[in-house]
């Protein structure tokens, strides 16, 4: 589009007046999904999109399955969504209509966790160091998972009250060979072991806050 700085960022609203009707904005990336209905035709679209990433040097997050693709495109050295993810975005809905594909716009969901404190400054790290996660450079209310796999986790301010029984609960599976580690992390970072009586299934910790996570393996377990 002339005129426009490809790397500017784009907010949702924006993107809504953008004739993108297969792509919905969730937060800081345009996501797709795509019923392909089986394994070939999604690999053939695939193969599409890394044809035309190649070529305009910008490359989705692309999720194969058996029946569907689900691509998410974001442009990582602004943090956030550009003209770039929306020519390229216009590029891949042409290859969805060459091959007869069904987008599923409204199945695009993305999750976030919140948790209220009266002192983030008090837990933020043993949750960075719980689930290796890192500050958000666009929000010094959340962290993120560099590896885009768990949902991000923002703190929300409350006023300071009482330890409840539960505000809520976080299982993280990890490979058995770094649940220690993790384990110490977390610890180093302010927090302390509430139970270890199932390791190495999995260990119980809390933050200062008493805000509780459980460090998991597949260890002793059916799945």
């Amino acid at each position: 589009m002339a005129g426009v700085d490809p790397k500017a960022l784009l907010s949702g609203d924006q993107i809504s007046r953008m004739d993108l009707p297969d792509w919905r904005s969730m937060y800081r990336a345009l996501e797709a999904r795509f019923r392909t209905g089986d394994f070939a035709t999604g690999l053939k679209l695939v193969e599409m999109i890394g044809a035309a990433a190649e070529e305009a040097d910008h490359h989705p997050d692309v999720t194969l399955t058996y029946s569907s693709v689900h691509v998410l495109l974001t442009s990582h050295d602004v943090g956030g969504k550009t003209q770039r993810d929306v020519d390229l975005a216009r590029r891949i809905s042409g290859f969805v209509a060459e091959l007869g594909v069904v987008a599923e716009p409204a199945s695009v969901q993305r999750a976030e966790i919140g948790l209220d404190t009266a002192d983030r400054s008090e837990i933020k790290e043993f949750w960075k160091a719980a689930l290796a996660m890192r500050d958000d450079p666009e929000d010094e209310d959340a962290i993120t998972d560099p590896q885009g796999v768990l949902p991000a986790l923002w703190f929300q301010d409350t006023d300071p009250h009482e330890e409840p029984r539960q505000r809520f609960h976080y299982d993280l599976r990890v490979p058995p060979e770094v649940a220690q580690e993790r384990i110490q992390a977390a610890v180093a970072a302010g927090g302390r072991v509430v139970s270890d009586e199932h390791a190495p299934r999995f260990v119980v910790l809390a933050d200062a806050q008493g805000n509780k996570i459980c460090i998991c393996t597949h260890v002793g377990r059916s799945h």
